[in-house]
């Protein structure tokens, strides 16, 4: 049997990069799966997703494991990949747990208005909207920033906002205190990561790989 792998998926416009500090604290392996161009502008995230997937073997166990928007793929790629379970860090569990700023600008249509490379040009409200820390996360943030590629940028938005969960499985989520971007609220959340922002794969990463470590030896003890 193959041995279980932690696929790790980055969030939106985000690659390798976010997870330099969690990867060597993982005690199993691990494989980052790199984001691929959108076909068109209109690609469904089932059809996405499944391309995503065709990286995995068929018969794969283990964790896939996204951030923010990878998460929502992560959900969609598990359709294809059963022998997985999600693990969502900053992300949400189903289409119904949108905030209600991202419904507001679904609605307004303000996301087709804005283009995507204007985010380049404000780093430090990203920054405050992101919770990124000083220093060398917010280096880091900004080169993120200036790699974001606009086409992946506005697809992948549009999809996030006009996502359809029905039949997702169910997820281990894990959710900062303190994330702006999807604010925990009152919800049910399996792990609350006490001061984590959206960009906690980096600030809180010991604590989250101590986290996947434990559901990992937990599912070898299963077995």
């Amino acid at each position: 049997m193959n041995k279980p792998i932690f696929y790790l998926i980055p969030g939106l416009g985000a690659d390798e990069r976010v997870f330099q500090r969690l990867q060597p604290l993982l005690h199993g392996p691990s494989r980052v799966l790199l984001w691929l161009p959108p076909e068109a502008d209109d690609e469904p995230l089932a059809h996405y997703a499944a391309r995503m997937a065709a990286a995995i073997p068929a018969e794969a166990t283990g964790w896939l494991v996204g951030v923010s928007f990878g998460g929502v793929v992560a959900l969609e790629m598990q359709r294809l990949r059963p022998g997985l379970r999600v693990v969502l860090i900053s992300s949400l569990p189903d289409a119904q747990s949108l905030p209600p700023l991202l419904r507001l600008v679904r609605a307004s249509g303000l996301y087709r208005l804005v283009p995507p490379q204007w985010l380049k040009l404000f780093p430090r409200a990203g920054q405050l909207y992101f919770g990124v820390r000083n220093g060398a996360e917010y280096r880091l943030f900004k080169r993120i920033l200036l790699d974001m590629e606009p086409c992946y940028t506005r697809w992948a938005i549009s999809r996030l906002l006009h996502w359809d969960s029905t039949g997702v499985a169910p997820a281990v989520q894990l959710l900062g205190t303190r994330d702006r971007v999807f604010p925990p609220g009152h919800r049910t959340i399996d792990y609350r990561i006490r001061g984590g922002g959206h960009f906690m794969v980096l600030s809180h990463a010991a604590e989250i790989a101590g986290i996947l470590n434990e559901l990992e030896l937990g599912a070898d003890m299963k077995k």
